[in-house]
């Protein structure tokens, strides 16, 4: 029996900002003006890199930056040089300040929560089901939470940043379960990585896989979730 839920964060319960609107953000804010044309090219150069955290993944990593890629989300410092390093290979115009544009992606105006997880993290709360964010992340992510109103139906971070393994290493799913206080066979993950979120089934965790698509483009994935949680 499920007694408690484990979510991913990107991808599951929020979705970052497309990679124009972050570039957009940050020019508006820093008051940096680029022609069309040239933001445009930037943005595709961007994406190639992945340059934005949890956004579209890199299609080319620079080898220098491949062991900072490869262990970005075990410290906030591994994952700014990681991501910073990124951008940087995207060759934006020398007055664009990359740790300036890393910052804007932390913003909880760059993060939009699913349309269904209010409603089912609102609905666990109503049946008494614990609930846990279990990420890879290299940031703190609970000011987004508040800032969204959803602070309160979260019971425990486990982020890997904090607890130094990362999914999906059963290491982090056993922290989540323990400050749970549950054993992994009554918990449930719920992710859109097949790999990283599925990787608690080595645990004995059971596994809802979601699919890592735009809000306006998966209104209900979640929702199915609550026909094996107890009601």
């Amino acid at each position: 029996m499920i007694k408690a839920v484990m979510f991913d964060f990107s991808g599951t319960l929020f979705r970052v900002v497309s990679t124009a609107e972050w570039l957009a953000a940050h020019t508006a804010a820093t008051g940096l003006a680029l022609p069309a044309g040239e933001a445009a090219e930037l943005v595709a150069r961007l994406e190639e890199f992945g340059a934005l955290p949890g956004g579209v993944p890199p299609r080319r990593i620079p080898p220098e930056v491949q062991q900072a890629w490869d262990t970005r989300d075990l410290t906030p410092e591994l994952h700014r040089t990681a991501y910073t390093a990124l951008a940087r290979a995207a060759e934006p115009p020398a007055g664009l300040d990359v740790d300036a544009l890393y910052d804007t992606h932390i913003a909880p105006a760059s993060w939009r929560p699913y349309p269904d997880a209010v409603p089912v993290l609102r609905e666990l709360r109503r049946r008494g089901v614990p609930v846990a964010v279990v990420s890879n992340v290299g940031w703190d992510l609970r000011p987004i939470f508040r800032a969204h109103g959803l602070d309160e139906l979260v019971d425990v971070y486990v982020l890997s940043c904090e607890v130094g393994a990362q999914k999906p290493d059963p290491a982090i799913f056993e922290a989540a379960c323990e400050r749970l206080g549950l054993a992994p066979a009554d918990v449930l993950m719920v992710g859109d990585d097949l790999v990283c979120d599925g990787g608690a089934t080595a645990l004995g965790c059971g596994f809802h896989a979601v699919e890592h698509l735009p809000v306006d483009r998966r209104p209900d994935a979640l929702t199915a979730l609550l026909g094996v949680v107890p009601g």
